[in-house]
């Protein structure tokens, strides 16, 4: 596997399925509608895909390997059904989780909902498709990117940094400051030297380092500091994100973007 996390594809605007009206939210038409998709799914689902997702650190007990495309297809196609994503949630079924998190409704999702979901995470690509595509859109997205950090669990942690990660690419509004406190504890769990924890932890590093020149400055800090953890985990971390912060072509882009914002400041 690459070190860098394959990451979900850009989420679609969420304007585009609030205007659509949503289906009925009663229990029985969502487990209609979520045996109906299943069954679809199981129709164009290829067997030797679903065989071969383990190549990629994939852990998955019953999938019918669906390509993204097709996933974010049928996604599309349900519009937002919070109703049907809490029974694809419960189907056990791999491809039917990342759909669940594309069609659930962030203004919807609790905290105790988000915490359920956590506790069922079994492999990485669903734990950051869950936090592309719902979690940073929620009323608690960054209240749990902090929290999951302290959590022994390998993917509830990853979650974490995952959603911090995702944060730093769509969260156009927030102030740096908001990143700026999120690098303590990425350099504080730096040492964990679980795969799919560590390259979360320099994920949510690099992207935050690639948001502007001053974060940019106080990421390339934070690696340095830790780089001098001395941990092997820790040296990982620093030297692959310091690699990417410090190349031309990040800090050529972070110029021009910032030559943009005085211009644009200017007239």
């Amino acid at each position: 596997m690459s070190a860098r996390p394959a990451s979900p594809e850009k989420p679609p605007p969420a304007s585009r399925r609030a205007k659509r009206t949503p289906p009925p939210q009663d229990a029985e038409s969502a487990r209609a509608r979520c045996r109906a998709m299943l069954e679809r799914m199981k129709q164009i689902g290829s067997p030797r895909s679903a065989e071969k997702i383990s190549y990629w650190g994939i852990v998955a007990s019953r999938a019918y390997g669906l390509s993204a495309p097709q996933m974010h297809r049928l996604a599309r196609e349900a519009g937002r059904d919070h109703a049907l994503a809490l029974e694809l949630w419960h189907s056990g079924v791999h491809d039917a989780h990342h759909i669940a998190a594309m069609v659930a409704d962030p203004a919807l999702v609790t905290e105790s909902l988000m915490e359920d979901w956590a506790r069922d995470f079994y492999s990485w690509d669903v734990v950051d498709t869950c936090c592309c595509y719902l979690f940073i859109r929620t009323a608690h997205g960054w209240k749990k990117a902090v929290a999951w950090t302290r959590r022994p669990e390998e993917f509830v942690k990853r979650a974490g940094f995952s959603t911090m990660a995702y944060l730093a690419v769509h969260d156009k509004a927030a102030p740096d400051a908001k990143f700026l406190a999120l690098l303590p504890i990425i350099e504080r769990e730096a040492h964990d030297e679980r795969n799919f924890v560590r390259k979360a932890v320099n994920w949510a590093l690099r992207q935050i380092g690639k948001r502007n020149v001053r974060l940019n400055r106080s990421a390339i800090a934070a690696g340095e500091r830790i780089r001098r953890q001395g941990s092997r985990s820790a040296r990982w971390i620093a030297a692959d994100a310091l690699r990417e912060l410090r190349s031309d072509a990040v800090q050529k882009r972070l110029r021009e973007r910032q030559s943009s914002v005085r211009r644009k400041l200017a007239r």
